[in-house]
Order: C-alpha cells, then structure tokens, then sequence
C-alpha cells in the first residue's frame, strides 16, 4: 500500500498521465502542459485567460495540462489552440506587437474555430520547432553557418538545411519545409 489506502491507484494515476501526454505528443506535437506554459509565457497570459480565449474551463484547462485528459474533444477549441500557436510565434520572431497580439487573442477566443488556421500550418511548426531545438542545442547559430558555409561546395542541399533550421527564423523554416515536404 502506498499510504493512503487506494494501494497503487496513485500509481495508476500517474501511469494514465504519463500516457495521456504521450497520446498529447502525437495529437498536438507536445504534451498539452508543455504547450499552455509556452503560450502563457509567449503571450503574458495566465491560465485562467488562456482557457478564456480557447473557450475552456478553467478546470478542464487543467486537466488537460496535467494529463487527467488526453484529448480536446471541441475541434474549434483545437483551431484556436493552433491560431494561439502560430500568433505566439509571431510574437516571438517580433513580427507582432503586444497591442496587435492583443487584439488578435479577443479575435481567436470569439471565432468559432472554422479557419483560423489548418492543421498543416500546425504540423509543419511543430516539426520546424523539433528540428530547430536539436540542432541548436548542438552548436550555436555561427557554428551552424560556419558548418554549412564549409558544406556548400559538394553537399548544397545540406548546407540549405543547416542554415535554414539552424540559423533563420522559424517562419522562414517552415516555409522551406512545407517547400520541401513532398
């Protein structure tokens, strides 16, 4: 027994968790609870905004976060999460500005979700993000460039890759992935 009398159920909870956040990772790209503090950092929201502007409770919020949920079942609740995604990245790249993003959080939470943003565009950045986070947690961007400054005369097309993900922005990489992807 673990103490509390429910014998291993707490373990059973946590195995559901660890579980649901790997179904999260194959639905959305990441766990949910790695998603919501990214935007919530990105954008200055807290919780109970962020659930506000996708058009979730604030507990359901949190269940989804910690793993007790796997899955939003709302497809319009999806779209504004990736709407979020793509306008926290805009943020970041300083492409848009606090009273923009602003503005356009309140357009997000009031749409209905039906095109706010395809899942593609979702798909390709987090791809984009993937493939960024390990090549730049391997060397610093001018190490990058020096690598594919010295590949580009017998090896171009890697020396394209390295730069593109390894040193340009992310907008600029996922229009060369979603380029290249077929």
């Amino acid at each position: 027994m673990d103490g509390s009398g429910q014998g291993g159920a707490g373990q059973d909870a946590a195995g559901r968790a660890v579980e649901a956040r790997e179904l999260q990772r194959g639905w959305y790209g990441e766990p949910l609870g790695e998603l919501f503090q990214r935007l919530i950092g990105d954008l200055g929201l807290n919780q109970a905004r962020l659930a506000a502007v996708l058009g979730l409770s604030a507990p359901m919020l949190s269940q989804l976060k910690s793993g007790q949920r796997a899955k939003i079942g709302n497809p319009a609740v999806v779209q504004r999460l990736q709407a979020l995604q793509e306008l926290a990245l805009q943020v970041a790249e300083g492409d848009t500005g606090a009273v923009e993003a602003a503005a356009r959080m309140e357009e997000i939470r009031e749409s209905a979700g039906s095109s706010v943003l395809s899942t593609t565009t979702h798909s390709s950045a987090a791809v984009v993000r993937g493939i960024q986070e390990v090549l730049r947690s391997v060397a610093p961007a001018a190490e990058i460039e020096r690598a594919a400054r010295s590949l580009a005369p017998d090896h171009p097309h890697l020396a394209e890759f390295l730069r593109v993900y390894g040193t340009a922005r992310t907008s600029e990489a996922v229009a060369h992935y979603e380029a290249h992807r077929d």
